[in-house]
């Protein structure tokens, strides 16, 4: 029996069910179980690969490395030295999103990226956390953010809402960009494979009606991985430009 490329979407009950295997309000589900693998294999990643602590690395190791480089990079080019002291949490925020991507790129796993109210979540931690910041360290200047050096008065009644909604606008725009890209990428993998498993059925893998489609089917989970790790890189480099703006204000 076919099933829907939607069917991988969805959330269910693994332990804490209730009656016939129904969601409550503390069930432990598919979604949960691989956010704590996301988490576990991120920290799996770091504490193993770093545990030798070689002069010349090995893969894991330099896996490690260059993961912490490109995220350390990435904040110190984006926020500048004052975002030095909020790389931990940026650089866990990129490796929970890109591991729970790539998680989700094994067959019959669960992508949990895919699902708005995770996004959500994470975006409005981001969210709030980096308004609480920038309150903080700029104080009632911080609400200068929102009527731009330069305009007239006379445009503050337009200008001053439009800037209000653009910046609350954050976390929807940060979680659903991540959502949807996982989202469609994973319905079309599914969707072509389910064609290509049809193609091969009526003439074989070698034959041209066969060969032809699995090659696609290969390069389209490359490109899948790769969007895997573009939305994670996106998710952080956005962060940290919200975040530039928040620790910089001053020199704005």
């Amino acid at each position: 029996m076919a099933t829907s490329p939607l069917d991988q979407f969805k959330v269910k009950c693994i332990a804490f069910c209730g009656e016939g295997g129904q969601l409550q309000a503390f069930s432990f589900t598919n979604a949960s179980l691989f956010m704590v693998l996301s988490a576990a294999a991120a920290v799996l990643l770091m504490v193993y690969g770093m545990r030798q602590r070689s002069l010349v690395p090995g893969r894991l190791q330099s896996v490690a490395e260059l993961s912490y480089e490109f995220v350390a990079n990435m904040v110190r080019e984006n926020v500048g030295p004052n975002g030095r002291e909020y790389f931990p949490f940026i650089f866990s925020l990129f490796i929970f999103v890109l591991m729970a991507n790539m998680l989700g790129m094994i067959p019959y796993s669960f992508t949990v990226t895919s699902h708005i109210i995770v996004t959500f979540a994470l975006a409005m931690t981001v969210f709030l956390g980096i308004t609480l910041i920038a309150i903080v360290r700029n104080g009632i200047h911080f609400f200068t953010h929102f009527m731009p050096s330069g305009v007239p008065m006379w445009l503050a009644p337009i200008i001053v809402p439009i800037e209000i909604i653009s910046y609350l606008s954050r976390p929807i725009s940060l979680s659903l960009r991540l959502c949807a890209n996982m989202l469609a990428g994973h319905t079309t993998l599914k969707v072509f494979a389910g064609f290509v498993v049809s193609m091969i059925g009526m003439g074989g893998v070698l034959s041209a009606s066969g060969l032809l489609p699995m090659i696609m089917l290969i390069a389209l989970t490359a490109l899948e991985f790769l969007i895997a790790f573009l939305q994670a890189y996106v998710f952080a480099i956005l962060t940290c430009l919200y975040l530039a703006e928040a620790v910089n204000m001053e020199h704005h």
